[in-house]
């Protein structure tokens, strides 16, 4: 009694469109969803930001700390990264310098930087797996091409019946390859906005510490 595979092959087939489908709309959700976080933990201009810091300045030079707070929490700037670490240092002042400067970089570490290199990790995994799961369609397209070529010796039949699970197998690589590469670039766009966000938040943190600190010694 013949078995054919074509059944479970097929079923597998359509198994891995599905996969490759889902993990490229991850993979553009994680994108998406990255930039907007990094656009929203962002000034959008550098002018934004030292308007940002000449207001915090001045409320300090008067003393006037809750000024400073509802400033970092009004809707302007309570999502920014900046303006929530400051409110974090308005929240524990009677800590030496040393001590605040380690507790904002860690506090960015852990709530804001964390985050993000979560969803960067998702699109790592996908890029390293969406080739995969092409290879693993290609390896599935050949095994059904074997199994016909089989049927078609004891059988008989025309080799152009091929065509299907050959081109299979090639498309199940190149779709997976086409999801990969547009996410390779992605990621290192995404990389770059991150470091570009960590550098402007520890300009604008510093130069904040060195006004509170200037501001405790007056």
């Amino acid at each position: 009694m013949n078995y054919s595979l074509a059944p479970i092959l097929n079923a597998a087939g359509i198994a891995i469109y599905v996969a490759l489908g889902l993990t490229a709309l991850y993979g553009v959700f994680c994108v998406i969803l990255l930039v907007r976080q990094i656009a929203q933990k962002r000034f959008l201009t550098q002018n934004a930001a030292n308007e940002f810091l000449d207001q915090v300045h001045e409320d300090i030079e008067r003393k006037d700390y809750e000024a400073v707070v509802n400033l970092c929490d009004s809707p302007p700037y309570w999502s920014k990264a900046v303006p929530q670490l400051i409110l974090v240092a308005m929240a524990n002042m009677e800590r030496p310098a040393k001590k605040l400067r380690q507790l904002l970089a860690e506090k960015f570490e852990r709530d804001i930087l964390a985050d993000l290199e979560y969803r960067m990790s998702w699109i790592s995994t996908i890029v390293k797996s969406a080739p995969m799961l092409g290879l693993l369609g290609t390896v599935i397209g050949m095994i059904n091409a074997f199994d016909k070529i089989g049927n078609m010796q004891e059988s008989g039949g025309d080799p152009s019946q091929l065509a299907g699970e050959i081109s299979f197998a090639l498309f199940t690589t190149a779709a997976g390859l086409s999801v990969a590469i547009p996410l390779v670039m992605a990621g290192a766009l995404i990389h770059v906005r991150i470091g570009k966000l960590q550098d402007s938040v520890q300009e604008h943190t510093g130069e904040f510490l060195d006004i509170l600190e200037a501001s405790r010694k007056s």
